[in-house]
């Protein structure tokens, strides 16, 4: 990994956990502490975020923590692939779904093989990759435009996503905390993803290792509320034991 892009998804982990320490920092990218001290004593200086004792504190103001699509892009490529080949696996000929603006969405919707479905979604990326495809339906849901994320959130865009019920709901969020839920970085798309909730019969979470024991900004739903969550291998195994004592079916890639 490039040091630009480790640096970058530092500050998109600060920036979704409000804070992190430098020990966990060093064991996600697998590199020492005082390369991690280095990467943070730059991005202070780069005024992107501030150092902390023993770790680093978010700068950005809780109602423009959403990453940019360009960012969110680049972090854990693999982790997000691997999870939209296995969520793809749980679509079926005739399905009615949804799919978020999430960019592990995307890679479903790059992965979903051509075959008569119907996708509802917010997200321009995924309705242009998925306009390529002639047996796919896609109904985008309109709405104001958030630039960061290339997404519709809005009046127009919950009025066009109540008009629907569909059979299953892939949706990712910024984190899932055992006590508190489901949250997103903002309440746009916090509220926009609990009506996607509500009107699917099956809802699928897919998230990646870091998203756990995360609390973000606009809190979604209860975790009661998922029928099944896909994620990566690297999930711990307290994280697991503590989703099969709540009888939440994981998982893991």
């Amino acid at each position: 990994m490039l040091v630009a892009e480790r640096q970058q998804k530092i500050v998109g982990l600060v920036n979704e956990r409000k804070s992190i320490r430098v020990t966990e920092l060093s064991q996600i990218f697998s590199v020492t502490e005082e390369t991690i001290r280095r990467d943070l004593e730059k991005l202070e200086g780069e005024k992107k975020l501030s150092r902390s004792h023993g770790g680093a504190i978010s700068i950005s103001p809780t109602d423009s923590l959403e990453i940019p699509y360009t960012e969110r892009e680049i972090m854990n490529v693999k982790e997000k692939k691997e999870i939209a080949l296995e969520a793809v696996k749980h679509v079926n000929e005739g399905d009615k779904i949804i799919l978020d603006a999430s960019t592990t969405a995307w890679y479903m919707a790059k992965a979903m093989r051509d075959k008569p479905i119907t996708v509802l979604t917010n997200s321009i990326k995924v309705a242009m990759e998925l306009s390529q495809k002639k047996q796919i339906t896609v109904i985008s849901t309109g709405g104001t435009l958030l630039s960061k994320s290339l997404s519709y959130v809005g009046p127009l865009a919950e009025s066009s996503l109540d008009t629907y019920h569909v059979n299953k709901a892939f949706i990712s969020c910024k984190g899932l905390h055992m006590e508190n839920g489901i949250s997103e970085s903002n309440e746009e798309q916090s509220r926009l993803k609990k009506m996607m909730i509500d009107r699917a019969d099956l809802i699928y979470i897919m998230l990646d290792h870091t998203k756990f024991g995360v609390q973000a900004f606009s809190r979604i739903n209860n975790l009661n509320v998922i029928d099944h969550i896909i994620t990566d291998s690297k999930v711990d195994d307290q994280t697991v034991q503590q989703l099969t004592d709540r009888s939440i079916p994981l998982i893991k890639v």
